[in-house]
């Protein structure tokens, strides 16, 4: 009988707290995650706290998208130049690209339902989440955090929206991106040229097959950092009125259903 409770009592915990960061379940929309997936093979997982499986689909479609150069196909798709995107496209790997970005999609959506189902059967029994850890090289507690400060820090540079919310491992993971896809880009470069009127140089700089990443990839970290500051912030109100009941307020008080409380 141990032993099951014990399970059970594990199976209810919805959220956990650790010195990398705040990992929860929560209701999330599925097409919004699968729309990310579309955007980019990896995100979606990211969104679900899907560490492992979200960053290998990302190394995964990089290293893919390397090999085909389907980046640079489609900017000359975008300017017309149908032949030279078919030129440009590597047939010996371009099949290998398609199952895994449909299966990144479709694992996606349905984790998403999974967990949905799971967050909305344990939601009322859900255990208390530790509301501070302190280790020897780090400390995280449970706070309120302003989601508008984690998309401008987002905006400056992609992974401080990551620090500012204490998800460390997210951080990391994009700050190198954000350093390989600007490099690769020479994004940087070209944008000192424009500033400078140099126009002409400023095209002629950039990178088209790199360059590709970078907007999807832009938006993805502001629109990460701004959706766990207010989940986090959902799951410091939900603990907050966990305490308030069990320790102030009184046994005798009970609230009954449609009575309304001006």
């Amino acid at each position: 009988m141990a032993l099951v409770f014990s399970k059970q009592k594990e199976a209810s915990k919805l959220s956990h707290l650790s010195i990398f960061g705040t990992t929860q379940i929560h209701l999330r929309n599925p097409y919004i995650i699968a729309m990310w997936s579309v955007m980019f093979p990896g995100y979606g997982h990211l969104l679900l706290n899907k560490y492992l499986r979200g960053f290998s689909l990302v190394i995964w479609e990089l290293f893919i998208n390397q090999l085909i150069h389907l980046n640079s196909a489609m900017v000359y798709s975008f300017i017309g130049e149908i032949e030279k995107a078919k030129e440009v496209l590597d047939v010996r790997y371009m099949h290998l690209y398609i199952p895994v970005y449909i299966f990144a999609i479709w694992d996606s959506y349905r984790t998403t339902v999974d967990m949905n189902k799971i967050y909305l059967l344990n939601e009322k029994d859900a255990v208390a989440v530790e509301r501070l850890v302190i280790k020897p090289f780090e400390i995280n507690y449970l706070d309120k955090r302003n989601p508008l400060s984690a998309i401008m820090w987002s905006m400056t540079i992609p992974s401080l929206g990551q620090l500012y919310i204490h998800r460390i491992f997210a951080a990391l993971f994009t700050l190198v991106m954000t350093v390989i896809l600007v490099h690769f880009s020479h994004f940087i470069e070209a944008f000192h040229y424009l500033l400078v009127g140099e126009l002409k140089k400023s095209t002629q700089v950039l990178n088209a097959q790199w360059l590709m990443y970078l907007p999807s990839f832009y938006f993805f970290t502001i629109y990460d950092s701004y959706m766990n500051v207010v989940e986090n912030n959902k799951l410091y109100d939900s603990e907050q009125r966990r305490l308030l009941r069990k320790f102030y307020q009184s046994k005798s008080f009970i609230v009954k259903k449609g009575i309304k409380v001006k």
